[in-house]
């Protein structure tokens, strides 16, 4: 995955804050999905289990990586549609991710409310997105992202 990684995105992805947070979790969460042509990996969607404030059932959507040579064939939504319904069945509340509303709009993700949720670096504000898997979730949602343990 790591490789894919590379070649979707520049090396200073590992200076966003998103990273941060994802930093040192090591494991995959069941929620990650890949999407492979034969045995070549051409994209890969990891999802990792977060708090936000005191709150569990929350998780991180990102990086959702496409081999630049498959991109736009539909991989990427297809790997978020897929986990959409596996994390609903699982209880899940609210994704948040860093992206674009032009992209991810489409699968129900909104800009979070002004200093409603905050991760542990700088983000542009417009640029932080949740969708809710349950109705009426995110309110519920308040404060800083952090790993869940």
């Amino acid at each position: 995955m790591t490789a894919l990684q590379s070649r979707a995105f520049s090396p200073g992805r590992f200076a966003r804050t998103a990273y941060r947070v994802r930093e040192g979790s090591g494991e995959l969460s069941p929620f990650c999905r890949v999407a492979l042509i034969g045995d070549r990996l051409v994209a890969a969607l990891r999802l990792t289990p977060i708090n936000v404030g005191d709150r569990s059932g929350a998780l991180l959507l990102g990086p959702l990586a496409v081999d630049p040579d498959e991109a736009g064939r539909g991989y990427g939504r297809r790997l978020v549609a897929e986990f959409f319904d596996i994390a609903r069945a699982e209880g899940i509340a609210v994704v948040v991710l860093v992206g674009d509303m032009a992209y991810y709009g489409r699968f129900g993700f909104a800009p979070v409310p002004p200093g409603q949720i905050r991760l542990p670096g700088p983000v542009d504000p417009a640029r932080l997105l949740a969708a809710e898997l349950q109705p009426g979730a995110l309110a519920g949602f308040r404060g800083l992202v952090a790993r869940a343990a």
